[in-house]
């Protein structure tokens, strides 16, 4: 299995986990006998002892026999729900829910619920609730003396339990959020700079291999694709076969040609190698779109003031592209490319003719991996990952970047501002 599957299952990392229980197995093991022995309280010391025994056995399996260096799910849920019910019964020979170690039950559900899947979750989570609710009814009496003066009214006491159902619920759904949009952000980040490496490649290759590259990278992966899936699709037709066969050893020979290529690069790329003026970056650009697309770009450099030219960006030029390309792509005929710079800024508007950013989504534009909850629009909208991508390098080459419905047009509007001092810095 490739790495970039693989890297998808949840896991969790064993050294932490080890020292995490070594702290708690340690702080269970000083409230016991520091209770025992110096406050002299009476409860049965040798089998709560016993039980924390059991901890240090489970975490010395951990350490010498289990040899990954990562949990995976199944086997963090195992040792999860261990803690869980030992110290379960730790709780249930001292007090029950009138410990006020009880809190100490929800630790590791909530621990796991930011690394661990939504059903491992889930399952920590009702095996907790269950617990608390079972120690609510059925327990040992807190030790003596403390059972002889702590009386309590019902409401408090089963408010207890209560309160502790929902902080348990309460910090979990927040973890299991805020772990979700953070796995989510990593993924957009790392295909990020996966992009922008094979963009400092291309660089690297040359002018003629980069053009090479640019313009039949794409296409030729494509071919090759859907030629491995008809070959799947049609395994019975032989001949047919033959042919897809052919078509993708055509491809491969395709792809070595560009590789030689790239090893004696004999042209310049003036694109590449010179300082460029906005204005020249964004006609460069929007000439690569006319050359594959049959729409319209209506461009409006009138009030462009600012002709100062700045250091070559792959990155601009990325950012510039992928919202280009969406005007293009979600548009219905025409795309709007208005520049405004002067002495302090410099302003470029991105509309189209379109049908907008679906209003449900509006207010997190900008976010990765963005599903719209209307039926309607999901076939529409795409993942978000390019207006992510584009957003995150110009933010990142010091742009204000906004993105909205447009106020003129029927589509949507990317507004990217710079002051020129930032931009002189790129």
């Amino acid at each position: 299995m490739k790495f970039f599957e693989t890297s998808k299952y949840y896991t969790l990392k064993k050294s932490t986990y080890i020292t995490l229980r070594w702290i708690g197995i340690i702080g269970q093991l000083i409230s016991i006998n520091v209770v025992y022995f110096y406050f002299n309280f009476n409860f049965d010391f040798i089998l709560s002892n016993f039980v924390i025994l059991l901890g240090v056995f489970s975490n010395l399996f951990l350490i010498f026999i289990y040899k990954k260096t990562q949990l995976s799910d199944r086997s963090a849920l195992t040792f999860l729900l261990i803690d869980i019910f030992q110290l379960g019964v730790l709780i249930y020979l001292t007090g029950g829910i009138s410990n006020p170690f009880v809190i100490f039950l929800i630790i590791p559900s909530v621990f796991a619920s930011s690394n661990l899947g939504l059903r491992t979750n889930m399952l920590l989570v009702i095996t907790t609730i269950l617990i608390i609710v079972f120690l609510t009814f059925y327990s040992e009496d807190l030790p003596d003396p403390l059972n002889n003066h702590f009386h309590v009214d019902p409401y408090y006491y089963y408010s207890i339990p209560v309160a502790l159902i929902i902080a348990l619920v309460f910090l979990n759904y927040f973890a299991i959020i805020f772990g979700t949009e953070s796995r989510l952000r990593k993924e957009a980040l790392n295909k990020m700079e996966e992009v922008m490496a094979k963009e400092h490649e291309m660089l690297s290759l040359g002018g003629q291999a980069a053009a090479a590259a640019h313009s039949l990278g794409t296409p030729l992966s494509t071919i090759k694709i859907i030629s491995q899936e008809l070959k799947k699709q049609l395994s019975g037709q032989k001949d047919v076969v033959q042919d897809i066969e052919l078509l993708t050893s055509q491809v491969e020979r395709c792809n070595e040609i560009l590789k030689k290529l790239s090893l004696n690069p004999t042209e310049e790329d003036d694109f590449i190698d010179e300082n460029f003026s906005i204005r020249d970056y964004l006609k460069e650009i929007i000439l690569s779109f006319k050359e594959t697309s049959s729409k319209e770009f209506i461009l409006n450099f009138e009030q462009d003031s600012n002709q100062k030219k700045m250091t070559r960006s792959i990155e601009v030029v990325y950012g510039l592209r992928n919202f280009i390309g969406n005007a293009n792509k979600f548009s219905e005929s025409k795309i709007f490319i208005n520049l405004k710079s002067n002495n302090d800024f410099t302003e470029i508007s991105i509309e189209d003719d379109g049908e907008g950013y679906p209003s449900n989504i509006l207010s997190k534009i900008g976010e990765p991996y963005l599903k719209s909850v209307i039926q309607e629009d999901k076939k529409k909208t795409g993942l978000g990952l390019g207006i992510f991508i584009g957003k995150t390098l110009l933010e990142k080459n010091f742009a204000s970047v906004n993105c909205r419905n447009s106020k003129t047009k029927s589509g949507a509007e990317v507004i990217i501002k710079w002051n020129n001092n930032d931009l002189m810095k790129i």
